[in-house]
């Protein structure tokens, strides 16, 4: 069975009997698919919806060094969380990663005390990358700006009482629902099977049954050892883990509202002196504008939606930093995703080891009674160490003979050093989403056009779905046929996000229905 096809949407041809069974495929469950596969497990990794279909495609899309645990007194927390994106960005993944210029202006009504405090964190944030061995060519380090120089950089700032601004770095991911694809694509070529619209029904540690979503067959699967890596639905699988989720909500902006940004923004939210709401341009042209954290009680939608209170309250945020004045019909998409904090509370009530918001990015690794392991919390950026530790954990409890942890060594599909990846010649969106790849992508879909009958030249799979949107039919294909996209929604809200905003979706549409047609006639020849 060849890579491409290890992962496919339901379970036929899926194995009844392995080392693991992962349940999830977030970032959080591709991260343990590819950390047992590569100490020589046999995997399942299994899904009710799709890859990346909850709160991984829902982040902000960095890749962040921990400053804000540094803030809370937790310096191992913080340092982990530096370590883990140097690792992302220098060896995992240098291909969906960059360095993104954080700005916090700095006007005549900053108070004295958020000065020290922002220049402080900024500083404590380059010890951070210092202490994880991160190189400055990775992540520069801060430094003040002038006003001129602010200005140059965010050209949309209110001039009026601008004195300058304090530049920091961090990382930025080109996609997280691509991260995710591409951990799920590199745990199928080492021979983990990856299985979307695959719902658990029940679960225990050492075996799972499964629903076939496409066709509605249950099958059973035995394992040595189950990993529940569902999020925020985990504790629908384990009965002794109860979570508290908490509501990011983000809003999408096209480029021209905010024209001749070069860095992102951290707007002060008034009255706090160090709360932010971000600014953060995309390579696609737009800007996200976040992020809220309000608690979301009740039943777990399968799409968390924005609330307009929040989207109101991030808008007035900005409009107080910039000069343009942005109003709702500026939104052109919005988006909020759901965190997995763990509830600490004890029975009577009482806090538990620690509070609810101090575990906000904490994760934490848990055995129930029947043997299965929950891994909760956390964050993106460290979803390898999560995995790491979930893995450790199975691999404890059920007496399994596995290797050493390797995935902060591994790179994953398509990551090259930088210099390497500058000096590809294929199409620049196609080299920041898959790296070394690219050129396979370019050729699969040559391929796939030639045998469904219909050879194209590159230009016309390279050509963009519109003038805003700026996804090709090459990836698309190659989304099919690599990466277990089953339809028109996979395509467009994971394996690319053009579903972010209605509009840009609607004129994607006949590209993605024409990605598909093209790989089933070609499948079928």
């Amino acid at each position: 069975m060849s890579a491409e096809t290890r992962i496919r949407a339901g379970l036929a041809g899926a194995p009844t009997e392995v080392d693991l069974v992962v349940v999830g495929l977030g970032v959080t469950g591709t991260g343990v698919a590819l950390d047992a596969v590569t100490r020589g497990l046999s995997v399942l990794a299994v899904d009710a919806h799709d890859l990346a279909f909850g709160t991984s495609r829902w982040s902000s899309k960095m890749v962040h060094g921990g400053l804000r645990y540094l803030a809370q007194g937790q310096v191992g927390v913080a340092h982990e969380s530096a370590v883990e994106r140097g690792i992302l960005m220098q060896t995992t993944a240098p291909h969906l990663t960059r360095a993104m210029p954080m700005l916090i202006p700095i006007t005549s009504g900053t108070a004295p005390l958020q000065r020290l405090l922002s220049r402080s964190g900024l500083a404590a944030g380059d010890l951070l990358r210092r202490g994880a061995r991160t190189s400055a060519e990775t992540l520069p380090r801060p430094r003040r700006l002038s006003r001129t120089e602010t200005l140059s950089m965010a050209p949309g700032l209110r001039p009026a009482g601008l004195r300058g601004g304090l530049l920091g770095w961090d990382g930025q991911l080109e996609d997280d629902a691509r991260l995710v694809t591409t951990i799920a694509r590199t745990a199928a070529s080492y021979g983990a099977h990856v299985r979307t619209r695959a719902r658990v029904l029940q679960a225990s540690g050492t075996e799972v049954t499964l629903r076939d979503e496409t066709t509605g067959t249950t099958t059973t699967v035995r394992a040595r050892a189950v990993v529940n890596a569902a999020g925020v639905w985990a504790g629908d699988l384990a009965d002794e883990v109860t979570l508290r989720p908490s509501r990011g909500t983000h809003l999408v902006l096209r480029g021209d509202r905010l024209p001749g940004l070069r860095t992102s923004v951290f707007a002060p939210v008034p009255g706090s002196t160090s709360r932010f709401v971000m600014v953060l341009p995309q390579p696609d042209g737009t800007i996200y504008v976040g992020l809220t954290d309000e608690p979301a009680p009740g039943p777990v939608p399968d799409v968390p939606q924005p609330t307009e209170p929040e989207i109101g309250f991030l808008l007035d945020v900005v409009a107080a930093t910039f000069a343009t004045p942005l109003r709702r019909d500026d939104v052109v998409g919005a988006y909020a995703g759901l965190r997995p904090l763990l509830d600490v509370t004890g029975p009577d009530g009482a806090a538990g080891s620690g509070q609810t918001a101090d575990l906000s990015r904490r994760h934490a690794v848990l055995t129930g009674r029947s043997g299965m392991v929950t891994v909760v919390g956390g964050k993106l950026t460290t979803y390898r160490r999560m995995a790491q530790d979930a893995v450790d954990a199975a691999v404890e409890v059920a007496g399994l003979a596995a290797g050493p942890c390797t995935t902060a060594t591994l790179p994953l599909l398509g990551a090259a050093p930088r210099p390497v990846l500058d000096a590809l010649e294929e199409p620049a969106r196609l080299v920041r989403r898959f790296g070394t790849d690219a050129a396979l992508v370019l050729a699969t879909a040559r391929e796939v056009a030639a045998r469904a009958g219909e050879p194209l030249d590159d230009e016309q799979l390279l050509a963009p779905a519109a003038e805003q949107v700026p996804v090709t039919l090459a990836e698309l294909v190659f989304a099919v046929t690599h990466e277990g996209a089953h339809d028109v929604d996979d395509l467009l809200e994971r394996r690319t996000r053009v579903g972010l905003v209605a509009a840009d979706r609607a004129l994607a549409e006949p590209l993605a229905e024409r990605a598909l047609a093209l790989v089933g006639r070609a499948m079928s020849s």
